[in-house]
């Protein structure tokens, strides 16, 4: 855990870890995730309260306006006229009800929904995973984008430093003849060239610590300081066993076959219908009717079965749309199969023409470095122009400035294919 004096203060120097341990504490895309994840439990544990007892208690107290109420009882006769009765004056009634009712067989549905609602709540889990990753990945970006920016400052502000020197001296050399005009004015023209790429360096500069700020959920104004070095990382590994990894790491392929099982469950939860469903009942009433009828411990116990014949013709189609369902989870985990396939071979070779690179604009420092001092011995010694100088200069600049750049994206284009290949929290956990 990032150290929580840290962010009290207006700068500070901040490591690629800690950054990346920020990135995940303040993520918001991560709050909703876990969000998705306690709906996915709550949905699963509603299916599983599907298998308890159902139970329900009703009662009501009625008031009455004088009902008609002729009981005929049958005679000894057997006619339908008995003894005549004393007229009974009704005018509220209470009663209650207590019915349980546990079902027995529901043919599937219950069973099926539960496994539907366990493979989904896998799933939220993976994209919460997936989603980590892809945090993980940008905060790095981010971090060394702030890297390349303050590098560029740094050669940038050196060169200017260099080139004002320069003026300095052209100036002298002018004043004494030595020197035309035109010479000076490339002299001083190159100094402010520099000074605009300086202010340019710092407005991305500036640009690139507000994007890590809000990545990492800092107060507005935190000048973060990147403290550590671009890692020289080496794909180390072949494209095929990258995609071996990516086969059983990648969390949203993981995802999707989840979500390919529970569709599979719906279709048979939906296949449910064409059975009946079986439950065991038991019940409590009481009733009374003042000055005319009271009822007590009336218990009834029992079995029911319920069959919709309109589900003969009525269940199919749901069905087939349970069934297309199921094709449309396999279509797209095919299509992000082919999507992984593609863009873990992007990354694996930009990962070798990144380490590549670096070998290339190293030696094109030194070469750089050796071509300036050789013109500027010429050029004190007027064998070679000012033009000339210059040109060195400028040629020297940019292969410094390509070569911290090129460092920083090694890393970036490193960690992307870890990202690719769904490994890149393993990398971050497994770090001291």
């Amino acid at each position: 855990m990032v150290s929580p004096q840290l962010l009290s203060k207006d700068s500070m120097p901040l490591g690629l870890t800690q950054a990346v341990e920020l990135g995940l504490q303040s993520s918001k895309q991560l709050r909703l995730a876990s969000a998705k994840i306690d709906e996915a439990n709550a949905l699963l544990q509603q299916a599983k309260d599907g298998r308890l007892p159902d139970a329900a208690v009703s009662g009501s107290a009625l008031w009455l306006a004088k009902p008609t109420i002729d009981m005929k009882t049958k005679g000894s006769n057997g006619s339908g006229n008995g003894n005549a009765q004393e007229p009974v004056n009704v005018n509220k009634a209470i009663y209650g009800m207590l019915n349980v009712s546990q079902p027995v067989f529901a043919g599937y549905r219950i069973k099926s929904g539960i496994e539907s609602a366990r493979f989904l709540s896998e799933a939220a889990k993976l994209d919460a995973a997936n989603d980590t990753d892809g945090i993980i990945q940008n905060t790095i970006a981010a971090y060394y984008n702030l890297y390349k920016a303050d590098a560029a400052i740094t050669v940038v502000e050196k060169n200017l430093e260099e080139s004002q020197e320069r003026v300095k001296d052209f100036r002298n050399m002018e004043k004494n003849g030595l020197l035309a005009r035109n010479d000076l004015l490339k002299a001083e023209l190159e100094a402010s060239n520099l000074q605009l790429a300086l202010l340019e360096a710092q407005k991305d500069r500036d640009l690139a610590n507000v994007n890590l700020d809000v990545q990492l959920g800092l107060p507005s104004g935190t000048i973060i300081k990147p403290i550590e070095k671009p890692a020289a990382l080496a794909a180390g590994k072949s494209l095929e066993e990258w995609e071996s990894l990516s086969l059983t790491h990648r969390k949203d392929v993981a995802a999707v076959r989840e979500r390919e099982k529970a569709s599979a469950s719906q279709i048979k939860q939906s296949k449910s219908d064409y059975y009946p469903s079986v439950s065991v009942t038991a019940g409590y009433f009481a009733a009374d009717i003042p000055g005319f009828l009271t009822i007590t411990n009336a218990v009834n116990a029992g079995a029911g079965i319920h069959y919709s014949i309109s589900s003969l013709w009525k269940t199919k189609s749901k069905v087939a749309a349970a069934e297309a369902r199921r094709q449309q989870v396999q279509v797209m985990g095919a299509q992000l199969n082919d999507q992984v396939r593609l863009q873990l071979n992007h990354d694996y070779q930009e990962a070798i023409l990144s380490g590549k690179k670096i070998a290339v604009l190293e030696q094109a420092v030194e070469q750089s470095n050796e071509n300036y001092r050789i013109v500027h011995n010429k050029f004190s010694n007027s064998l070679a122009t000012t033009t000339d100088l210059l040109d060195a200069n400028v040629a020297r600049l940019r292969a410094n400035l390509e070569y911290e750049m090129a460092k920083a994206d090694a890393a970036i284009s490193y960690y992307n294919l870890e990202r690719t290949a769904g490994v890149i929290t393993d990398h971050f956990r497994s770090t001291p």
